[in-house]
């Protein structure tokens, strides 16, 4: 049964008003053009819909029947109709993230709050993992965007940097550190030193700049973990190095920093995504909301800044 849409549209609108003149008068249309377009359903359908009589209109049990899946077609027909407009809109569809466990908690929340304010029905999804495991997402089209640390070329890939961060060293309230404006990468070489495991982007970076220095720590402990890295830097254990953007994470132990230099050691945050999939709406709304946040030079952790 090759029906249109109108056809359906017709036939449940004569139904609902139970005459002929009123529903063409509904939908200004001639009243001869919404009989012809009647009679040609119920030619193709085999059955008659309405019984007509010079004083009312009545509809078949057929018609009824028909009426009720015309009408549960209508309305789902309506329903994806007005979604897929929202979706290209932007309004409306899935939009999935994956980023570093730092940039998760303190770069994007205040760019989420801004997007999901804007775009209420956008299903939002954000997956934190580690920097290989991100990328490895981004090229496997498991996620849309990612928000990560790049620390080398991705010619795979399109990258648009947002953000640096400069490391720092962290040390509790009482360690001599304190008592210095600035810490070179060769006064760690003295020092136990609490690392980040080495799958860590943090470690990678820590790695380069002591080789830089010509400087090697005395790693006492690894960690994978920020609040473990802090907890056992707090126990007096020794000292760390971290990005500006950890650092709110690790104010729980009440620990001081001061940013290293000689050489000074950043890290370049940027957007990530495959440029052989296409974004959807929703998706490259997400990215204006990071360039918005960007633009606006929205408030960022010490050590940290818009680029």
């Amino acid at each position: 049964m090759d029906l249109t849409m109108q056809q359906l549209r017709l036939v449940l609108a004569v139904h609902d008003a139970g005459s002929f003149t009123v529903a063409a008068e509904q939908l200004h249309l001639a009243q001869s053009s919404m009989s012809r377009a009647v009679r040609e359903v119920e030619r193709r359908l085999g059955i008659t819909l309405f019984e007509r009589t010079t004083r009312n209109l009545v509809t078949t049990p057929e018609g009824v029947e028909f009426c009720r899946v015309a009408r549960h077609v209508i309305e789902e027909f309506d329903a994806g109709i007005n979604h897929f407009e929202g979706f290209l809109a932007g309004n409306r569809g899935q939009v999935r993230i994956a980023a570093l466990p730092s940039l998760a908690a303190i770069l994007l929340p205040p760019v989420v709050s801004a997007y999901r304010a804007a775009h209420p029905e956008v299903d939002l999804s954000i997956a934190d993992a580690m920097s290989d495991e991100v990328l490895h997402q981004v090229r496997a089209g498991a996620v849309d965007l990612a928000v990560t640390v790049v620390a080398e070329p991705l010619p795979d890939l399109h990258v648009k940097p947002i953000a640096t961060d400069r490391f720092c060293c962290v040390f509790p309230p009482q360690h001599p550190f304190a008592e210095k404006r600035g810490v070179e990468w060769t006064d760690l070489a003295g020092q136990p030193h609490i690392a980040f495991a080495p799958s860590s982007s943090i470690r990678q970076h820590a790695d380069r700049a002591f080789a830089a220095a010509k400087a090697r720590p005395d790693v006492v402990l690894e960690s994978r973990n920020i609040s473990t890295v802090a907890g056992l830097v707090a126990a007096g254990l020794g000292v760390a190095v971290m990005p500006g953007l950890v650092l709110p994470l690790v104010q729980f132990a009440g620990l001081e920093h001061r940013p290293l230099r000689e050489p000074g050691t950043s890290r370049r945050i940027a957007v990530v995504r495959n440029p052989h999939r296409p974004l959807a709406a929703a998706a490259e709304a997400f990215m204006a909301a990071i360039t918005r946040a960007q633009r606006t030079a929205a408030p960022l952790p010490p050590e940290t800044t818009w680029l």
